[in-house]
């Protein structure tokens, strides 16, 4: 494994500059930025609307299925046709978009096609992105996609804030409209610079990284390969279960925080940008941590401690105590993403990395599918402080996955 590693990159410039990885990191924040919005848009879109529970968990489930559906198509085109660059900016805007969409209908069903065509939008970022940056910085995986993770929770993060405080002065739908400036913005300058990074990149160093896409017969022989990868298939199951706690987490938190404590929506943006900044701060300490301990360690202790102080939130109800474990919850829970990704892609084909992940983000997808339907349906009949409960059964049945992983890391080998 080292020779192999050393041998990549004695072939790749001693010093890469890393305005790649700020460029992607910072597209990945807008795709993060419009759930995001939509997560706090949610309760008044269904009081408008006289939604319940799940009807509203059931908006989610449309969104994540879609993904779930498209993620593994959106990793086949990756690894067939290549253009990173344009594959990413289409993300970005199919992405956005339908939430400008969203701002002109009053219907229900109008509204749940939207956000399936967010969740189409999404599968092209991950399988994409990912796998680009692992390859370009082999030896440093777990910071290089912790910092791209991170653009996630920055966009997480600032979203419920800046979403929150215009909810202050402008109508939903009026700011639904203003918010899709910054994703054609973020669209054009990935289309542009990171088309010209690539192309200046093939001309000075056509290293293995920047490989051309192969061939249909090639790329089905190396699914027949992950089809049979033990290792594939419990990470993705585990990130299907994690998924499920995170996702139905952003859909009832809001809920939980206007509804029960009478949260203003100012408040609630705070509340989640809280649960996102603690994110942000832990996903460079796990991936920097993974790479030197090994992913195995850091993934079981994150999704231990997460399970923890989901049973304390559920026990804390409607105390202060409350707010403070939201903090804990996304230091704990957002630190494993990067990690599995990177752990995936070294038990995984290089030449496969696009369509690794797009099986991983779809089964994520499917676990985030059902997970804010099962929470609404538990949310109707035993109170909203229940789902906290199955949010915490969730992230155990992801660690018991974690368990039986085969013994041999990447990061350690």
């Amino acid at each position: 494994m080292r020779s192999t590693l050393a041998a990549g990159s004695a072939e790749a410039p001693a010093k890469r500059s890393f305005r790649e990885v700020w460029l992607i990191t910072l597209g990945h924040a807008l795709t993060h930025w419009y759930p995001a919005t939509f997560y706090l848009l949610l309760p008044i879109i269904g009081a408008e609307l006289g939604l319940s529970f799940s009807q509203i968990g059931l908006i989610m489930t449309c969104q994540y299925l879609a993904g779930a559906v498209a993620n593994v198509p959106g990793g086949m085109l990756v690894d067939t046709v290549g253009r990173k660059g344009l594959l990413m900016a289409v993300s970005l805007f199919w992405v956005g978009f339908p939430y400008l969409l969203m701002g002109f209908t009053h219907s229900y069903v109008m509204l749940l096609a939207c956000v399936m065509m967010v969740g189409i939008g999404n599968s092209l970022w991950h399988p994409t992105a990912i796998p680009t940056l692992a390859r370009r910085y082999p030896e440093r995986k777990g910071l290089v996609l912790s910092l791209h993770g991170m653009g996630g929770n920055v966009g997480d993060a600032i979203a419920p804030l800046v979403i929150g405080t215009l909810l202050a002065v402008f109508s939903w739908r009026e700011v639904v409209v203003l918010n899709v400036m910054p994703g054609l913005v973020m669209s054009a300058m990935l289309l542009v610079f990171l088309g010209t990074l690539q192309l200046g990149a093939k001309k000075t160093a056509p290293s293995r990284e920047d490989a051309s896409p192969q061939s249909p017969a090639e790329y089905w022989i190396g699914v027949r390969e992950l089809l049979r990868n033990r290792s594939l298939l419990l990470l993705s199951s585990s990130g299907a279960f994690r998924s499920m706690t995170q996702n139905a987490l952003l859909t009832f938190l809001p809920l939980f925080l206007a509804r029960e404590l009478g949260y203003s929506p100012f408040l609630t943006g705070a509340a989640m940008f809280a649960l996102q900044a603690a994110g942000f701060a832990a996903a460079p300490v796990a991936g920097h941590l993974s790479d030197r301990m090994g992913r195995r360690s850091v993934i079981m202790t994150s999704m231990a401690m997460t399970a923890v102080v989901l049973v304390f939130m559920a026990v804390a109800g409607r105390s202060h105590l409350f707010i403070a474990f939201i903090a804990v919850l996304g230091f704990v829970l957002y630190a494993i993403r990067p990690v599995i990704q990177a752990w995936l892609l070294e038990s995984t084909p290089k030449n496969m990395g696009g369509s690794s992940i797009g099986i991983l983000f779809g089964a994520q997808s499917l676990g985030s599918s059902i997970a804010p339907l099962i929470g609404g349906v538990i949310a109707d009949r035993y109170g909203l402080g229940a789902t906290f409960y199955f949010l915490a059964g969730t992230i155990v049945c992801a660690n018991l996955l974690i368990l039986v992983m085969p013994k041999t890391e990447g990061a350690a080998a």
